[in-house]
C-alpha cells in the first residue's frame, strides 16, 4: 500500500510541477506580481494539491473502477437488463446533480432560469445519455454515428436559440457537458463501460469500452439547449468575488465545505453499490473492504485537491488574468498556450483514462502520446479563447467548424482512437479547468470587453477544452493510418524488387 501511495505522489508531483513552476516564475516578472502572503498560500496549495491527487488516483484504484467495473459486468449477467437501465438513469442523474463543479457553475448564472431547475435539467440529461450508452453496445452501434447525429442536432438548437436573441445560453450549455464529467463521475463511468462491455458488446471490439464519457457530455448540452429554448427570456452572470484566503479560520471553513459537497457527491454511487452488492452482486468480504478503503482515499483525496484549488489556484487564476490582460495580446496568447500544455497533467481524472486506455487498447495507444495531444489540444484551446475575448466573437466560430472536422476525422481513423478522443475530451475539461483556467479567462474578459461580456466571451472554455483533445487525438489516429498504408508500401516495394531479382537471376 505504501508503495502504491508514493508511486501516486511522485505522479502527482510530476503533474503539478509544471504549472506551480509557471505561476511562480512569472511572479518574479514585471508582467505578473503576487504578495508573499499570495505566494506562501499558492505554494501550500500545490504541496496540498499533489498529497490530494496522489490519494484521490490510488482510490479510483482501490474502489471506484472496481465499483463501476462490477456493476456494469454484474447486473447484465444476473439477467436484470431493465434493472440495469434503472440504474444507471438513477446514478446518472444522482451523481451529476452532486456534482461539485457543476454547483459552482449554477451559483453564477441568474434571471432566466434558478440553479435548481439548471441542475436537475443537466442530471436527466446525463442519466438519459448513460442509458443510451449502454443500449449502444447492445445493439452495436457506431459511436461516430451517434455522434454525428446529436451534434448536428445541438447546432440545429443553437440555431434557434440564436434566432430567439438568447444567444448567452450558447456558451452555458456547451459548458455544462464539460463540468458534469467531474473526478468523481468520470472514473465510476468509464469503469461501468468497461464491464457492461465484457459482459454485453463483442469481446474482440475494444471501441466499445469507450464512448461512454462522450456521450454522457451530450447530454447536459442538448437539457441545457431545451431549457433555453423553453425559458422565457435570457440569462445573465454574477461574478465570484476572488479572494486568496489565508487565515485558518477560512480554510477549515473551506474544508468543512469541500467535504460535505464530495460527501453528497460520493453517496449516490456508493449507496447504490451496497444496494447491489446485497442484491445481485455478492463480492468476497476481502474485496469489499478494498472498496471501502478505497472510498476513504477518493473522499479525502477530493476534498484536500478541491480545497486546494479553491483557496489558492482560482484566486491567482483569476489575478493571473487580470494583469496580463495589461500586456500585448500576443504575449497573451502565447501565455495561455503555454498554461494550457500544463495545467491538463494536474486533472486528476487524465491519469485515470490513460492507465484504461494503456489497459484495454494492451498499450497500442501510449499513455506518453495521450498526454502530448491531450496537452497540445488543451493548450490550443486555451489561446484560441483568449483570441475570442480580444476580438469579441461567438464561440460557435469555433465550435461548429471543430466538430464538423472531429465528425469528419472519426470516419478515416480507427474506431478506437475516436472513442478515445470523444472520452478524452470531457475528462480534460475537469476540476482545476473550472477553477483556474475558467478565473483565469474571466479575469481576462472583464479587463479587455468587461462584466458584461463574461458569460458570452469568457463562458465556453470548457467547451473548447473538451472539443480540441477531439482533433489532437484523432490525428494520432490519422498518423498511425498513414503511417501503416505507407510501410505497407515500401514492404511491397521490397517484396517486388525481391521476387524481380530472383527472376533475373533465374534467366
Amino acid at each position: 500500500m505504501l508503495q502504491a501511495l508514493w508511486t501516486k505522489l511522485k505522479e502527482a508531483a510530476i503533474s503539478v510541477f509544471p504549472v506551480t513552476l509557471i505561476v511562480l516564475v512569472l511572479s518574479f516578472t514585471p508582467l505578473f506580481s503576487l504578495s508573499t502572503t499570495d505566494t506562501v498560500v499558492f505554494v501550500c496549495c500545490a504541496i496540498a494539491l499533489v498529497f490530494g491527487m496522489a490519494l484521490f488516483n490510488l482510490g479510483a484504484d482501490m474502489a471506484m473502477t472496481p465499483m463501476g467495473e462490477q456493476v456494469g459486468a454484474g447486473l447484465p449477467k444476473s439477467g436484470k437488463f431493465k434493472t440495469l437501465l434503472l440504474v444507471c438513469f438513477i446514478m446518472g442523474v444522482g451523481v451529476t446533480v452532486a456534482e461539485p463543479d457543476l454547483a459552482v457553475l449554477a451559483g453564477q448564472v441568474k434571471d432566466a432560469i434558478n440553479s435548481t431547475a439548471l441542475i436537475v435539467t443537466i442530471g436527466v440529461g446525463v442519466g438519459l445519455f448513460l442509458v443510451l450508452g449502454v443500449l449502444r453496445i447492445v445493439f452495436r452501434l457506431h459511436l461516430s454515428h451517434l455522434m454525428t447525429f446529436f451534434y448536428l442536432l445541438l447546432f440545429a438548437f443553437a440555431a434557434l436559440l440564436v434566432e430567439q436573441g438568447k444567444g448567452a445560453f450558447l456558451p452555458l450549455a456547451f459548458d455544462s457537458g464539460g463540468v458534469t464529467t467531474g473526478p468523481i463521475t468520470v472514473p465510476f463511468i468509464m469503469a461501468l463501460g468497461v464491464g457492461v462491455s465484457a459482459a454485453l458488446g463483442d469481446k474482440h471490439d475494444r471501441e466499445s469500452s469507450f464512448g461512454f464519457i462522450a456521450l454522457c457530455s451530450i447530454g447536459p448540452i442538448l437539457a441545457v439547449l431545451l431549457l433555453g429554448l423553453l425559458s422565457g427570456g435570457e440569462v445573465s452572470y454574477q461574478l465570484p468575488e476572488y479572494a486568496v484566503q489565508a487565515g485558518a479560520g477560512e480554510i477549515f471553513h473551506e474544508l468543512g465545505l469541500k467535504a460535505k459537497e464530495v460527501a453528497i457527491a460520493l453517496l449516490p454511487i456508493v449507496a447504490f453499490f451496497f444496494i447491489l452488492q446485497f442484491l445481485f452482486l455478492k463480492l468476497p468480504k476481502k474485496r469489499l473492504i478494498q472498496i471501502i478503503v478505497g472510498v476513504f482515499y477518493t473522499f479525502f483525496g477530493l476534498v484536500i485537491f478541491l480545497a486546494a484549488v479553491t483557496i489558492g489556484f482560482m484566486p491567482i487564476g483569476y489575478k493571473m488574468g487580470e494583469q496580463l490582460s495589461a500586456q500585448s495580446p500576443a504575449l497573451l496568447v502565447v501565455f495561455a498556450f503555454a498554461l494550457g500544455l500544463t495545467v491538463v497533467l494536474a486533472e486528476p481524472a487524465i491519469h485515470v483514462l490513460n492507465k484504461q486506455v494503456e489497459n484495454v487498447t494492451g498499450g497500442a495507444v501510449k499513455k506518453r502520446s495521450m498526454l502530448i495531444a491531450l496537452s497540445v489540444g488543451v493548450g490550443i484551446a486555451i489561446a484560441l479563447s483568449v483570441i475570442r475575448i480580444i476580438f469579441n466573437f461567438s464561440v460557435l466560430y469555433y465550435l461548429i467548424p471543430g466538430y464538423f472536422i472531429s465528425l469528419g476525422l472519426s470516419f478515416f481513423v480507427p474506431k478506437i482512437y475516436t472513442a478515445i478522443a470523444f472520452d478524452s475530451g470531457g475528462v480534460a475539461s475537469g476540476p482545476l479547468t473550472s477553477t483556474f483556467i475558467l478565473p483565469f479567462i474571466v479575469g481576462v474578459c472583464a479587463v479587455l470587453q468587461g462584466e458584461s461580456h463574461i458569460l458570452y466571451d469568457a463562458f465556453g472554455l470548457v467547451s473548447m477544452v473538451a472539443m480540441t483533445p477531439l482533433i489532437s487525438i484523432q490525428s494520432l489516429g490519422f498518423k498511425a493510418v498513414v503511417t501503416k498504408h505507407f510501410r505497407e508500401k515500401i514492404a511491397m516495394r521490397r517484396i517486388l524488387a525481391a521476387d524481380d531479382e530472383q527472376i533475373i537471376s533465374f534467366l
